[in-house]
């Protein structure tokens, strides 16, 4: 059954498949000593659920396997007609990756019942109290960089990752946990342009670009403006420096309506139209703040 689950997500788009038992997931002692040191900035929802965290047994009743999942980015970047950019990661103009991969979690969940009828099973995809990175990392699934971001071997760190939890016993040999590759490399920490790796392996999420693009709702300060380059919706340099990133083409196409567009645009037509796709994250007011700044910026 195992080789069934890979082939299908394969098959799905999943470009990595492991498999972890239930139990406290690595670094965990690491992420709750990070929480303490409130490098999580205003994310306050990380500070709760932390015994869902140490045990993610606890999101399934009855759970006896968590199957670890990572899907491709997009290798096109969305830009304005002027050039300014959002993350990769939006994958836009679909609709938020949140939706997405549940469904096709959601295709495996029905092969899983199909054979196990009396199974229940959960799709975790980003929103659920669960160190993905770690479990991912426990499934053998990649290492650590030292941006944090997980490294599968051969593809890189363009990917988001989910888990399907399930009562199924799957009979699985564990997986080895790879140890990190990045040697004496320091790209990432040089290409961060507000200092957020800290040092190797350790990011304060307060001060990272994406943190303040999109989750913090405050206007961003003229300092930061000036570090935002040409991207007003995340930030993906720490990844686009990284070796490991070298062979993915930089592909720019116009899929946003011009700048001016969006800063005239209003909280109904915005709605209407990306209302499903991950700028609805910030949200409008963000957006238009994030663009303003740059282009003053600039």
């Amino acid at each position: 059954m195992i080789s069934t689950i890979e082939f299908r997500a394969k098959e799905l788009g999943f470009i990595a498949v492991g498999f972890f038992r239930p139990q406290p997931p690595p670094f965990y002692k690491e992420f709750a000593d990070w929480i303490d040191s409130h490098k999580q900035g205003g994310m306050s929802w990380l500070e709760r659920n932390m015994e869902l965290r140490q045990d993610p047994a606890g999101l399934l009743e009855g759970c006896q396997t968590i199957i670890s999942l990572a899907y491709p980015y997009s290798a096109v970047i969305p830009a304005t007609t002027e050039g300014w950019r959002i993350s990769r990661y939006s994958h836009f103009p679909l609709n938020d990756y949140h939706d997405r991969l549940k469904r096709l979690g959601g295709k495996l969940i029905s092969l899983i019942q199909g054979h196990y009828p009396d199974s229940r099973s959960r799709i975790c995809v980003d929103s659920a109290p669960i160190l993905e990175r770690s479990v991912a990392y426990a499934a053998g699934l990649g290492f650590f960089g030292k941006n944090n971001s997980l490294i599968i071997p051969g593809y890189g760190s363009y990917f988001y990752l989910a888990e399907i939890l399930t009562t199924v016993y799957f009979d699985f040999t564990p997986a080895k946990p790879l140890n990190s590759r990045c040697g004496d490399c320091r790209l990432c920490l040089a290409a961060c342009p507000t200092g957020a790796i800290e040092r190797s392996f350790s990011l304060n999420a307060s001060q990272c670009l994406s943190y303040l693009t999109i989750e913090d709702k405050k206007e961003v300060s003229k300092e930061i403006a000036g570090k935002m380059g040409d991207c007003f919706f995340g930030c993906d340099r720490c990844q686009e420096v990284c070796p490991f990133n070298g062979h993915f083409e930089v592909q720019r196409k116009i899929l946003l309506p011009s700048g001016h567009d969006l800063l005239s645009m209003k909280e109904r037509e915005f709605t209407a139209r990306y209302g499903r796709t991950v700028l609805s994250r910030a949200g409008l007011a963000k957006i238009q703040s994030n663009l303003r700044a740059v282009n003053e910026s600039g």
